[in-house]
């Protein structure tokens, strides 16, 4: 890609709008029926969104906020703002109401587009402390108060009234004034480590990202059908499963929940998702759940066609040479078993791309040997994200990939990987001294550990996330957990151990093998704390310790664990928007347990 071929986001739109017109942009669900738009359609809706903000007095380079679930709505106004030449700041759905009022604040935004209710009551809680706020525009219809300025998204965009030539002229002129450089969005960090970082990125940036990623791909087609069901809020969503399908023409098809998230594969047939390891974790756990209650036989059938399917891949996409005998097998071997697993795909799946976290390399590989290729990325808010992948021309397990074209990797002398290329951030909004500490030299400091290989890029850890023990061992968790999140029994796992002698676990069981065991063993008790505490419960998950342990260096073993009566979510907290981990708030929530594993042990 020698240029960014397209000036700005709202220049692609309309490019997009006046190339395929009638050809369908977005699904959505409306009233339990399917409703879908053109391209035409959603420019026209985005120039309304943009008529209605500058009535409002909304001029370039102003913040606007976007608060809400996923919703085409969520899109529309998005592009309504950047066809306005303003700014979007997308909020976090799950941001508690002090959250909300910091990235208000600290980013200027005069109006808030929401939901509805909920997100409104949040506001309320607020009002006093958010003054540069002048209006709310909500998705949903509902009575609001005096306080707070309100109006719905229908009344912004006088959606009865048509956008005149004399609008559109006016509205094309404001974006063809819009530069490559300019602000595109501000996007907050999760403040994981501190308060939250507004990363500016520029319509350069994300224009590169997006047809550099494309480009590399190499198999992307007009009619691609994307299930978008991650949080657009979120750069990844935002970028690879909205901006990248419109650049390709394909259609946009929103997901109803993520818990319908298999429903709806069989409903839209899509052929791409974009989605996190979190996701694959739960579908492998559970088509494993099946076929540990098949009989022998079927298990054992089971496990030879998985080992065809390893070796089909390997041959193929690896070394790039596949025997004829190999092939016969694959085919039979396909038909009997895989063909049926890709049918809760939705039959039509050409790949699914992962970014966001580590996903473990065993589940990577079962998902390719049943002919459901998962492309692993790697990227960050800063980056617009994509930064690397794995294609079907170069893929190498336990990596993410090589590069973007004219973006560069390097390893520092702690083995940080710095990074720089055109899709890198313009620096963080109203905080130079952040800026500064994030770069050297013009290099961009990820914040994760890895290495270079041939030119894939292999992550180890965030080097934030290292734990160095008493005993100066430097260990990552994430491998450690990815392991015991593959145990049936696993949901989800949270490994701690710095400064100390030895490494402990808070394990998260999953719910359905739990209950299953406590039937069989005829467990009496009355609720889920009181379960997880029952010896043969204990001692249940200490032989799925033990047995992972044995995997491991002794250094790595996990001497002893806590189990928790509920998930670790986003709701709480708990979780990142990509479903990570969020290390420093479970350790704090959690101090008083984790202290108890190491202060019983010396007793």
């Amino acid at each position: 890609m020698e240029k960014v071929p397209f000036k700005s986001i709202p220049d692609l739109l309309r490019h997009q709008a006046n190339r395929l017109d009638a050809k369908l942009a977005v699904k959505y669900r409306k009233q339990g029926n399917w409703v879908t738009l053109s391209y035409s359609q959603l420019f026209n809706r985005s120039l309304m969104v943009a008529r209605g903000l500058r009535k409002l007095g909304v001029r370039p380079g102003d913040k606007i906020a976007i608060l809400s679930e996923n919703r085409v709505g969520w899109i529309i106004a998005d592009m309504g703002i950047l066809c306005a030449g303003a700014v979007t700041v997308p909020v976090y759905p799950t941001n508690t109401p002090e959250q909300v009022e910091y990235t208000l604040n600290h980013s200027d935004a005069r109006i808030v587009f929401i939901s509805g209710k909920w997100q409104y009551r949040k506001l309320l809680k607020i009002k006093d402390a958010i003054p540069m706020v002048q209006l709310v525009v909500s998705f949903e219809r509902f009575l609001g108060e005096p306080s707070l300025p309100l109006t719905t998204f229908y009344q912004l965009s006088e959606i009865d009234d048509p956008i005149s030539d004399e609008e559109r002229q006016e509205l094309s002129a404001v974006i063809d004034g819009i530069a490559p450089e300019s602000l595109m969005t501000v996007i907050y960090t999760s403040g994981t480590t501190g308060i939250p970082k507004g990363v500016m990125l520029s319509h350069r940036n994300i224009i590169f990202d997006v047809f550099a990623t494309i480009e590399k791909a190499a198999v992307l087609e007009e009619g691609e059908v994307f299930l978008s069901f991650l949080p657009l809020s979120h750069v990844l969503e935002r970028c690879t499963g909205y901006y990248l399908p419109m650049a390709q023409g394909a259609m946009i098809a929103f997901a109803d929940s993520i818990e319908k998230i298999a429903e709806n594969m069989l409903e839209i047939q899509p052929t791409i998702m974009v989605c996190v390891p979190r996701l694959f974790e739960k579908i492998h756990s559970r088509i494993y759940e099946h076929v540990h209650q098949l009989s022998l036989y079927k298990r054992k059938l089971f496990r030879s066609v998985l080992a065809i399917g390893r070796r089909y891949v390997h041959a193929r996409y690896i070394e790039k040479k596949v025997s004829l005998w190999l092939a016969l097998q694959h085919a039979l071997a396909d038909r009997i078993v895989f063909s049926k697993l890709r049918q809760r795909f939705g039959n039509n799946l050409k790949f699914c791309s992962s970014g966001g976290a580590p996903l473990d390399r065993e589940i990577n590989e079962f998902f390719w040997s049943i002919g459901v290729p998962i492309l692993e990325g790697y990227g960050l808010t800063e980056t617009s994200p994509v930064l690397c992948n794995n294609t079907f021309e170069a893929l190498r397990f336990g990596s993410v990939g090589t590069p973007l074209e004219k973006t560069e990797f390097r390893v520092d002398d702690d083995g940080e990987l710095l990074v720089r290329g055109p899709q890198v951030m313009l620096g963080y909004y109203k905080d130079e001294a952040a800026t500064r500490e994030a770069f050297s030299d013009g290099w961009l400091r990820t914040g994760d550990i890895g290495r270079l290989e041939q030119g894939f890029v292999v992550i180890t850890d965030r080097k934030k996330d290292l734990i160095v023990t008493a005993g100066g061992k430097n260990i990552a968790p994430q491998p450690i957990e990815n392991l015991l999140k593959r145990d049936k029994y696993i949901s989800q796992a949270y490994v701690y151990g710095d400064k100390r002698p030895y490494l402990t676990a808070l394990l998260v069981p999953t719910l359905e093998k739990l209950l299953e065991f406590a039937r069989e063993k005829r467990i009496v008790y009355t609720d889920l704390e009181e379960l997880v505490v029952h010896e043969p419960v204990v001692e249940l998950y200490r032989q799925r310790v033990e047995a992972v342990n044995a995997e491991l260096a002794h250094y790595e073993t996990i001497k002893h664990f806590v189990l928790l009566p509920r998930d670790f979510t986003l709701e709480s907290g708990e979780l990142t928007p990509t479903l990570k981990v969020k290390r420093r708030v479970i350790s704090e929530r959690y101090k008083d347990m984790i202290e108890r594993m190491y202060t019983v042990a010396e007793n």
